[in-house]
């Protein structure tokens, strides 16, 4: 199916900036769709064999081993690993979805292959205020020191899941379900209001 039959979730929002009442804008947000979202994924008792495939999926060495722990993330060809459970991966990319390379190695016997481009997207958020806006939303500790730069944590607010990737300092990549991200935009940028706010779409 193309790309071009899923509707983006933020197609009814328009770009803004709204700066606060001394001028400034001190969070910035893009929403986009992605091109590539895999997950790879196997059941309890199967993680050693997932791992052993992925390696050879990905041509890695001893030298850039896997994320061995959930949380942690690699930069690959490929795009950004995402150990997003213990038996679980979460591969974005920006080109199409490498799904018969990864199925070569990770074959049914060793776990499953799925495409969720379709049913994932990106809100990215910067700026000095990035932390205290999305405090306001989610119920995480962003002390660097318990949410180090590269790290995910798994989170969510009014009972809907988010990914949260740190991508620096100030710097994070929210990847949303579509079906709820106009939604989470929406409040994304209600709490960011105070702070000064700004918004691109892809």
């Amino acid at each position: 199916m193309s790309d071009s039959t899923f509707r983006s979730p933020f197609a009814a929002m328009a770009p803004h900036r709204m700066p606060q009442r001394q001028g400034e804008v001190q969070v910035r947000l893009h929403a986009q769709r992605l091109s590539s979202v895999v997950q790879i994924s196997t059941w309890m008792g199967g993680t050693q064999p997932l791992c052993t495939a992925m390696t050879g999926a990905l041509e890695k060495t001893d030298l850039f081993p896997l994320p061995d722990t959930t949380g942690h993330t690699l930069q690959c060809a490929m795009g950004l690993l995402m150990r997003t459970g213990p038996h679980e991966f979460m591969l974005v990319g920006d080109g199409a979805a490498p799904l018969e390379t990864l199925r070569k190695h990770v074959t049914p016997e060793i776990g499953s292959v799925l495409d969720l481009s379709h049913a994932r997207c990106r809100v990215q958020v910067e700026g000095p205020k990035a932390v205290e806006a999305l405090g306001k939303l989610f119920a995480l500790d962003f002390r660097d020191a318990a949410f180090p730069v590269g790290q995910v944590k798994l989170t969510g607010h009014h009972h809907v899941p988010c990914s949260i990737h740190r991508r620096g300092s100030d710097r994070f990549d929210l990847y949303l379900l579509s079906t709820y991200a106009h939604g989470q935009l929406e409040s994304l940028c209600d709490v960011a209001l105070e702070f000064g706010v700004e918004l691109t779409l892809d």
